[in-house]
């Protein structure tokens, strides 16, 4: 194994970890869905680590932070949250790495993925507890207006905390090879 790939799943771990946790700084757990704490260090994973990891790491968190502190219910939300931070991972770490890496492009691959994201988990939350198709557009209009506060909170924290890292000489794979 090479440095930077002991590195990369050392960094994968302490976003697992995150994961794992700051869902607990979020007072009581019903408003978990609102502040959607679990996709921030996702979202972050993809553009630091690459679209590989954020899909990994994605798609073990929810599965892995049910298992451990029993929410989300597995398999009713943690089965399709799982399908939806993969997602997260997966699209904003292809988008942001095949993106020109200016404030604007990172806010379009933040939103890309979010999009996608939500769309995935509306269809997988279907599919796993037996919805009808008639019921899945209004689940997914919901999504969006009940997760608006986490929606805020990840298009202002994951920006700025990019923003700060380049500040301080963080440069993704792709940037490190040219």
């Amino acid at each position: 194994m090479t440095r930077i790939h002991i590195r990369n799943m050392v960094f994968a771990a302490m976003f697992l970890t995150i994961g794992l946790l700051l869902p607990i700084l979020t007072p009581p757990p019903v408003l978990a869905p609102m502040f959607l704490p679990m996709h921030i260090p996702v979202l972050l994973c993809g553009i630091i680590l690459g679209m590989r990891y954020g899909f990994i790491v994605g798609a073990i968190l929810p599965l892995l932070r049910s298992l451990l502190f029993v929410f989300p219910i597995f398999p009713a939300m943690a089965a399709p949250m799982a399908f939806e931070l993969a997602t997260y991972g997966l699209v904003i770490g292809l988008l942001y790495a095949r993106l020109p890496k200016t404030i604007p492009m990172l806010f379009a691959s933040l939103v890309g993925a979010m999009l996608a994201g939500r769309v995935v988990f509306a269809a997988a939350f279907s599919i796993i507890n037996g919805l009808p198709e008639a019921p899945f557009a209004h689940f997914a209009t919901t999504m969006f207006v009940t997760g608006w506060p986490g929606i805020a909170i990840q298009l202002v924290l994951v920006p700025a905390i990019i923003i700060a890292l380049r500040r301080m000489g963080w440069r993704s794979a792709k940037e490190q090879a040219v």
